[in-house]
């Protein structure tokens, strides 16, 4: 089994844009991902300068085969209502799902098509838990859980930020290798829309081929 380390955060526009890549790359047998989440934005409204800079990106983001961003969302971010984000909700979010029996590719597809195809405010509890309703989770053991796994959850976004610097990480996506004790660059950003390639890269891959050492 080789694990791959996916540095990642769900409110991330390009984590999004990667998300065909990721679920192929979780559905690939040889592989195990380990998700390291970064903690990007404690929870603020994000100012206008800031939302004309996120419109652009997933103009570009969007450009890209089998990545949809709904009405609902670019209607929130180009509007003039407080836009809020919160990475640490949603990335308890994404850990509590895990511990009530969704795999975590899925949990984090189901929190991102929530936020960039649905417009879904989920940087409010309640939000979060009709979602976790909504998929067939129990409400009451889901708030149980949010609160349970707060400092787990502060625990693993410090985790990630020191790997990430021994790691040269800077930004997200990143994906790299862990195999028989080397690390090596998953390079996926050349990938995106180009799924049949994906899939014989990673078949390289787990060839010990196709990929870059950090």
């Amino acid at each position: 089994m080789v694990k791959v380390h996916y540095f990642f955060d769900p409110m991330c526009g390009w984590c999004y844009g990667a998300s065909p890549l990721i679920g192929i790359l979780a559905a690939t047998p040889g592989f195990k991902i380990i998700y390291h989440p970064g903690g990007m934005i404690l929870k603020q409204a994000i100012d206008p300068a800031f939302r004309q800079h996120i419109l652009h990106a997933d103009r570009k983001i969007a450009a890209m085969p089998g990545v949809h961003f709904g009405e609902a969302y670019q209607t929130r971010v180009a509007g003039a209502g407080e836009f809020v984000v919160d990475s640490y909700a949603t990335t308890c979010a994404f850990l509590v799902g895990q511990e009530m029996g969704i795999a975590a590719d899925k949990m984090l597809e189901i929190l991102q098509n929530s936020h960039y195809q649905d417009g879904k405010h989920l940087d409010e509890l309640n939000v979060l838990a009709e979602l976790a309703v909504s998929i067939g989770l129990d409400e009451t053991l889901w708030h149980e859980n949010m609160v349970k796994f707060e400092p787990e959850m502060m625990d693993m976004i410090k985790t990630s930020h020191r790997l990430m610097e021994q790691m040269q990480v800077s930004g997200y996506p990143t994906l790299i290798i862990e195999n028989e004790g080397k690390l090596e660059r998953l390079e996926h950003t050349r990938f995106y829309g180009k799924i049949s390639e994906w899939k014989a890269y990673l078949a390289g891959c787990l060839g010990a081929e196709n990929v870059v050492s950090v």
